[in-house]
């Protein structure tokens, strides 16, 4: 590495933050790749700037600049993907939701507003002088070539990772030093249900398949219904620990692939630091940016590629809510879409919904918890569809798998039903048939 070149563009984190102009747009790193150091220093240049937009992904560090109200005239964040760190300052307004499918998140918001910075964490530069985008390149390298500044916290905590994910330090404008710990998950214990429907996805899955998970108690419990199987794949937005698992039990080797044969294929990692350790120097993990990882057509070019995805909720006729509770926006699209989609056009590629029967809701008007069922006639007024009805495949409950693809509106009307909870058959047939649904 040439030492000059890294040092001439060395600069503190207070430095970086008076390089922000009013009106900028700034995008940061993904999740676990956020620029933490730069983001909890951003406040403080507030009083000299106006309408800065920061553009984010599945944020998890509660940063001043936008959760205090008082920054509203200096900062708006735009969410990609809501977290309970959004969620909290919804309501102030200093946050908005981006609709978005995840292969297209970065490219059309950046032919809507220009970054203007990119900002995140990385690896540390190796001896080529080469930066390692780490656990993220859903939209951050998209970011980096319309970007004016680049701006890298580099970290020696942070695993090198290969792929489309590699920048040159000339590349980069300022780095920034930084040591703070890869934020890390361990994994969920999956609940009873959660390993009922673990199983039913599980069964249906075939040696030699290619896999698309996520994270939570549904698809851990399918990674550990996974362990006899033989020559899995993972073509991926979001690498996890249960990936990993596979992978060191022999279960996935991805010899059996008919796209990047060998190489487990993702946009992005979240876990445990066990799980960073397993990526760090890993050459087996591709991390494709999310433009092309997620790209319905590219995951259509794995034969067998199985998609596993969760909703909020499903309608009779099979539209999938899964971002949003009514018109409250609670998480987002990401890649439900593309990966749902893409796994249909592959050759004997399967994609799952699947959800608990029911959920325990505060009722507006008692204040009390009731069971409410998450199948339901029409889905709540402002409802984001995720899913649509066209693009349904597997629906999966505690109480069953159906297959609703190619089905008919009376036909899946009666499939959903038969995988409620069976206390809300008997009052869902009813309104089926109150909406014409069924005879």
């Amino acid at each position: 590495m040439n030492k000059k070149l890294y040092e001439d563009k060395l600069i503190t984190a207070s430095e970086a933050v008076k390089l922000v102009k009013s009106n900028d747009h700034i995008v940061v790193g993904m999740m676990g790749a956020e620029p933490q150091l730069f983001m909890n220093e951003l406040h403080t240049v507030a009083d000299n700037v106006r309408d800065v937009n920061v553009s984010s992904c599945l944020p998890i560090l509660e940063a001043e600049f936008f959760m205090n109200p008082k920054y509203l005239d200096s900062f708006r964040v735009g969410g990609w993907f809501y977290t309970n760190t959004l969620r909290k300052i919804h309501h102030q307004g200093s946050t908005s939701y981006i609709p978005n499918h995840l292969h297209f998140a970065g490219g059309k918001r950046f032919q809507h507003i220009k970054p203007t910075i990119l900002v995140m964490a990385t690896s540390m530069p190796d001896k080529h002088g080469y930066v390692s985008l780490s656990i993220s390149n859903v939209y951050e390298l998209e970011a980096a070539e319309h970007a004016d500044l680049v701006i890298f916290e580099i970290n020696p905590n942070f695993p090198r990772t290969f792929g489309d994910n590699q920048v040159h330090l000339s590349n980069v404008d300022y780095v920034i030093e930084a040591n703070y710990p890869v934020p890390s998950q361990d994994s969920l214990e999956p609940s009873e249900k959660d390993l009922v429907i673990g199983k039913l996805i599980a069964d249906e899955i075939p040696d030699g398949s290619t896999i698309q998970l996520g994270i939570g108690g549904i698809p851990n419990a399918v990674a550990a219904s996974l362990m006899g199987k033989k020559d899995l794949g993972i073509h991926t937005e979001m690498f996890t620990n249960g990936m990993m698992d596979l992978i060191k039990a022999g279960v996935i080797t991805g010899n059996k692939k008919t796209f990047h044969k060998g190489r487990h294929v993702t946009a992005f990692a979240f876990g445990s630091k066990e799980l960073y350790e397993f990526m760090d120097n890993n050459p087996s993990i591709y991390f494709m940016r999310g433009s092309e990882s997620n790209d319905p057509y590219i995951i259509g070019q794995n034969d067998n590629q199985v998609s596993i995805n969760t909703s909020l909720e499903i309608d009779l006729t099979g539209q999938v809510a899964s971002e949003s509770l009514g018109h409250v926006q609670y998480s987002g699209t990401g890649g439900q879409t593309d990966t749902a989609t893409g796994a249909q056009r592959a050759k004997n590629g399967k994609s799952f919904i699947a959800l608990y029967s029911t959920a325990n809701v505060r009722n507006k008007e008692t204040g009390e918890r009731e069971e409410v069922s998450k199948i339901v006639p029409m889905l709540k007024p402002g409802a984001a569809v995720t899913l649509s009805r066209n693009d349904v495949d597997y629906v999966v409950t505690e109480y069953g798998m159906v297959h609703l693809r190619g089905t008919t509106v009376a036909e899946r009307t009666k499939l959903l039903i038969s995988i409620a909870h069976p206390k809300f058959r008997d009052e869902l047939t009813k309104q089926a048939k109150e909406l014409g649904y069924i005879i």
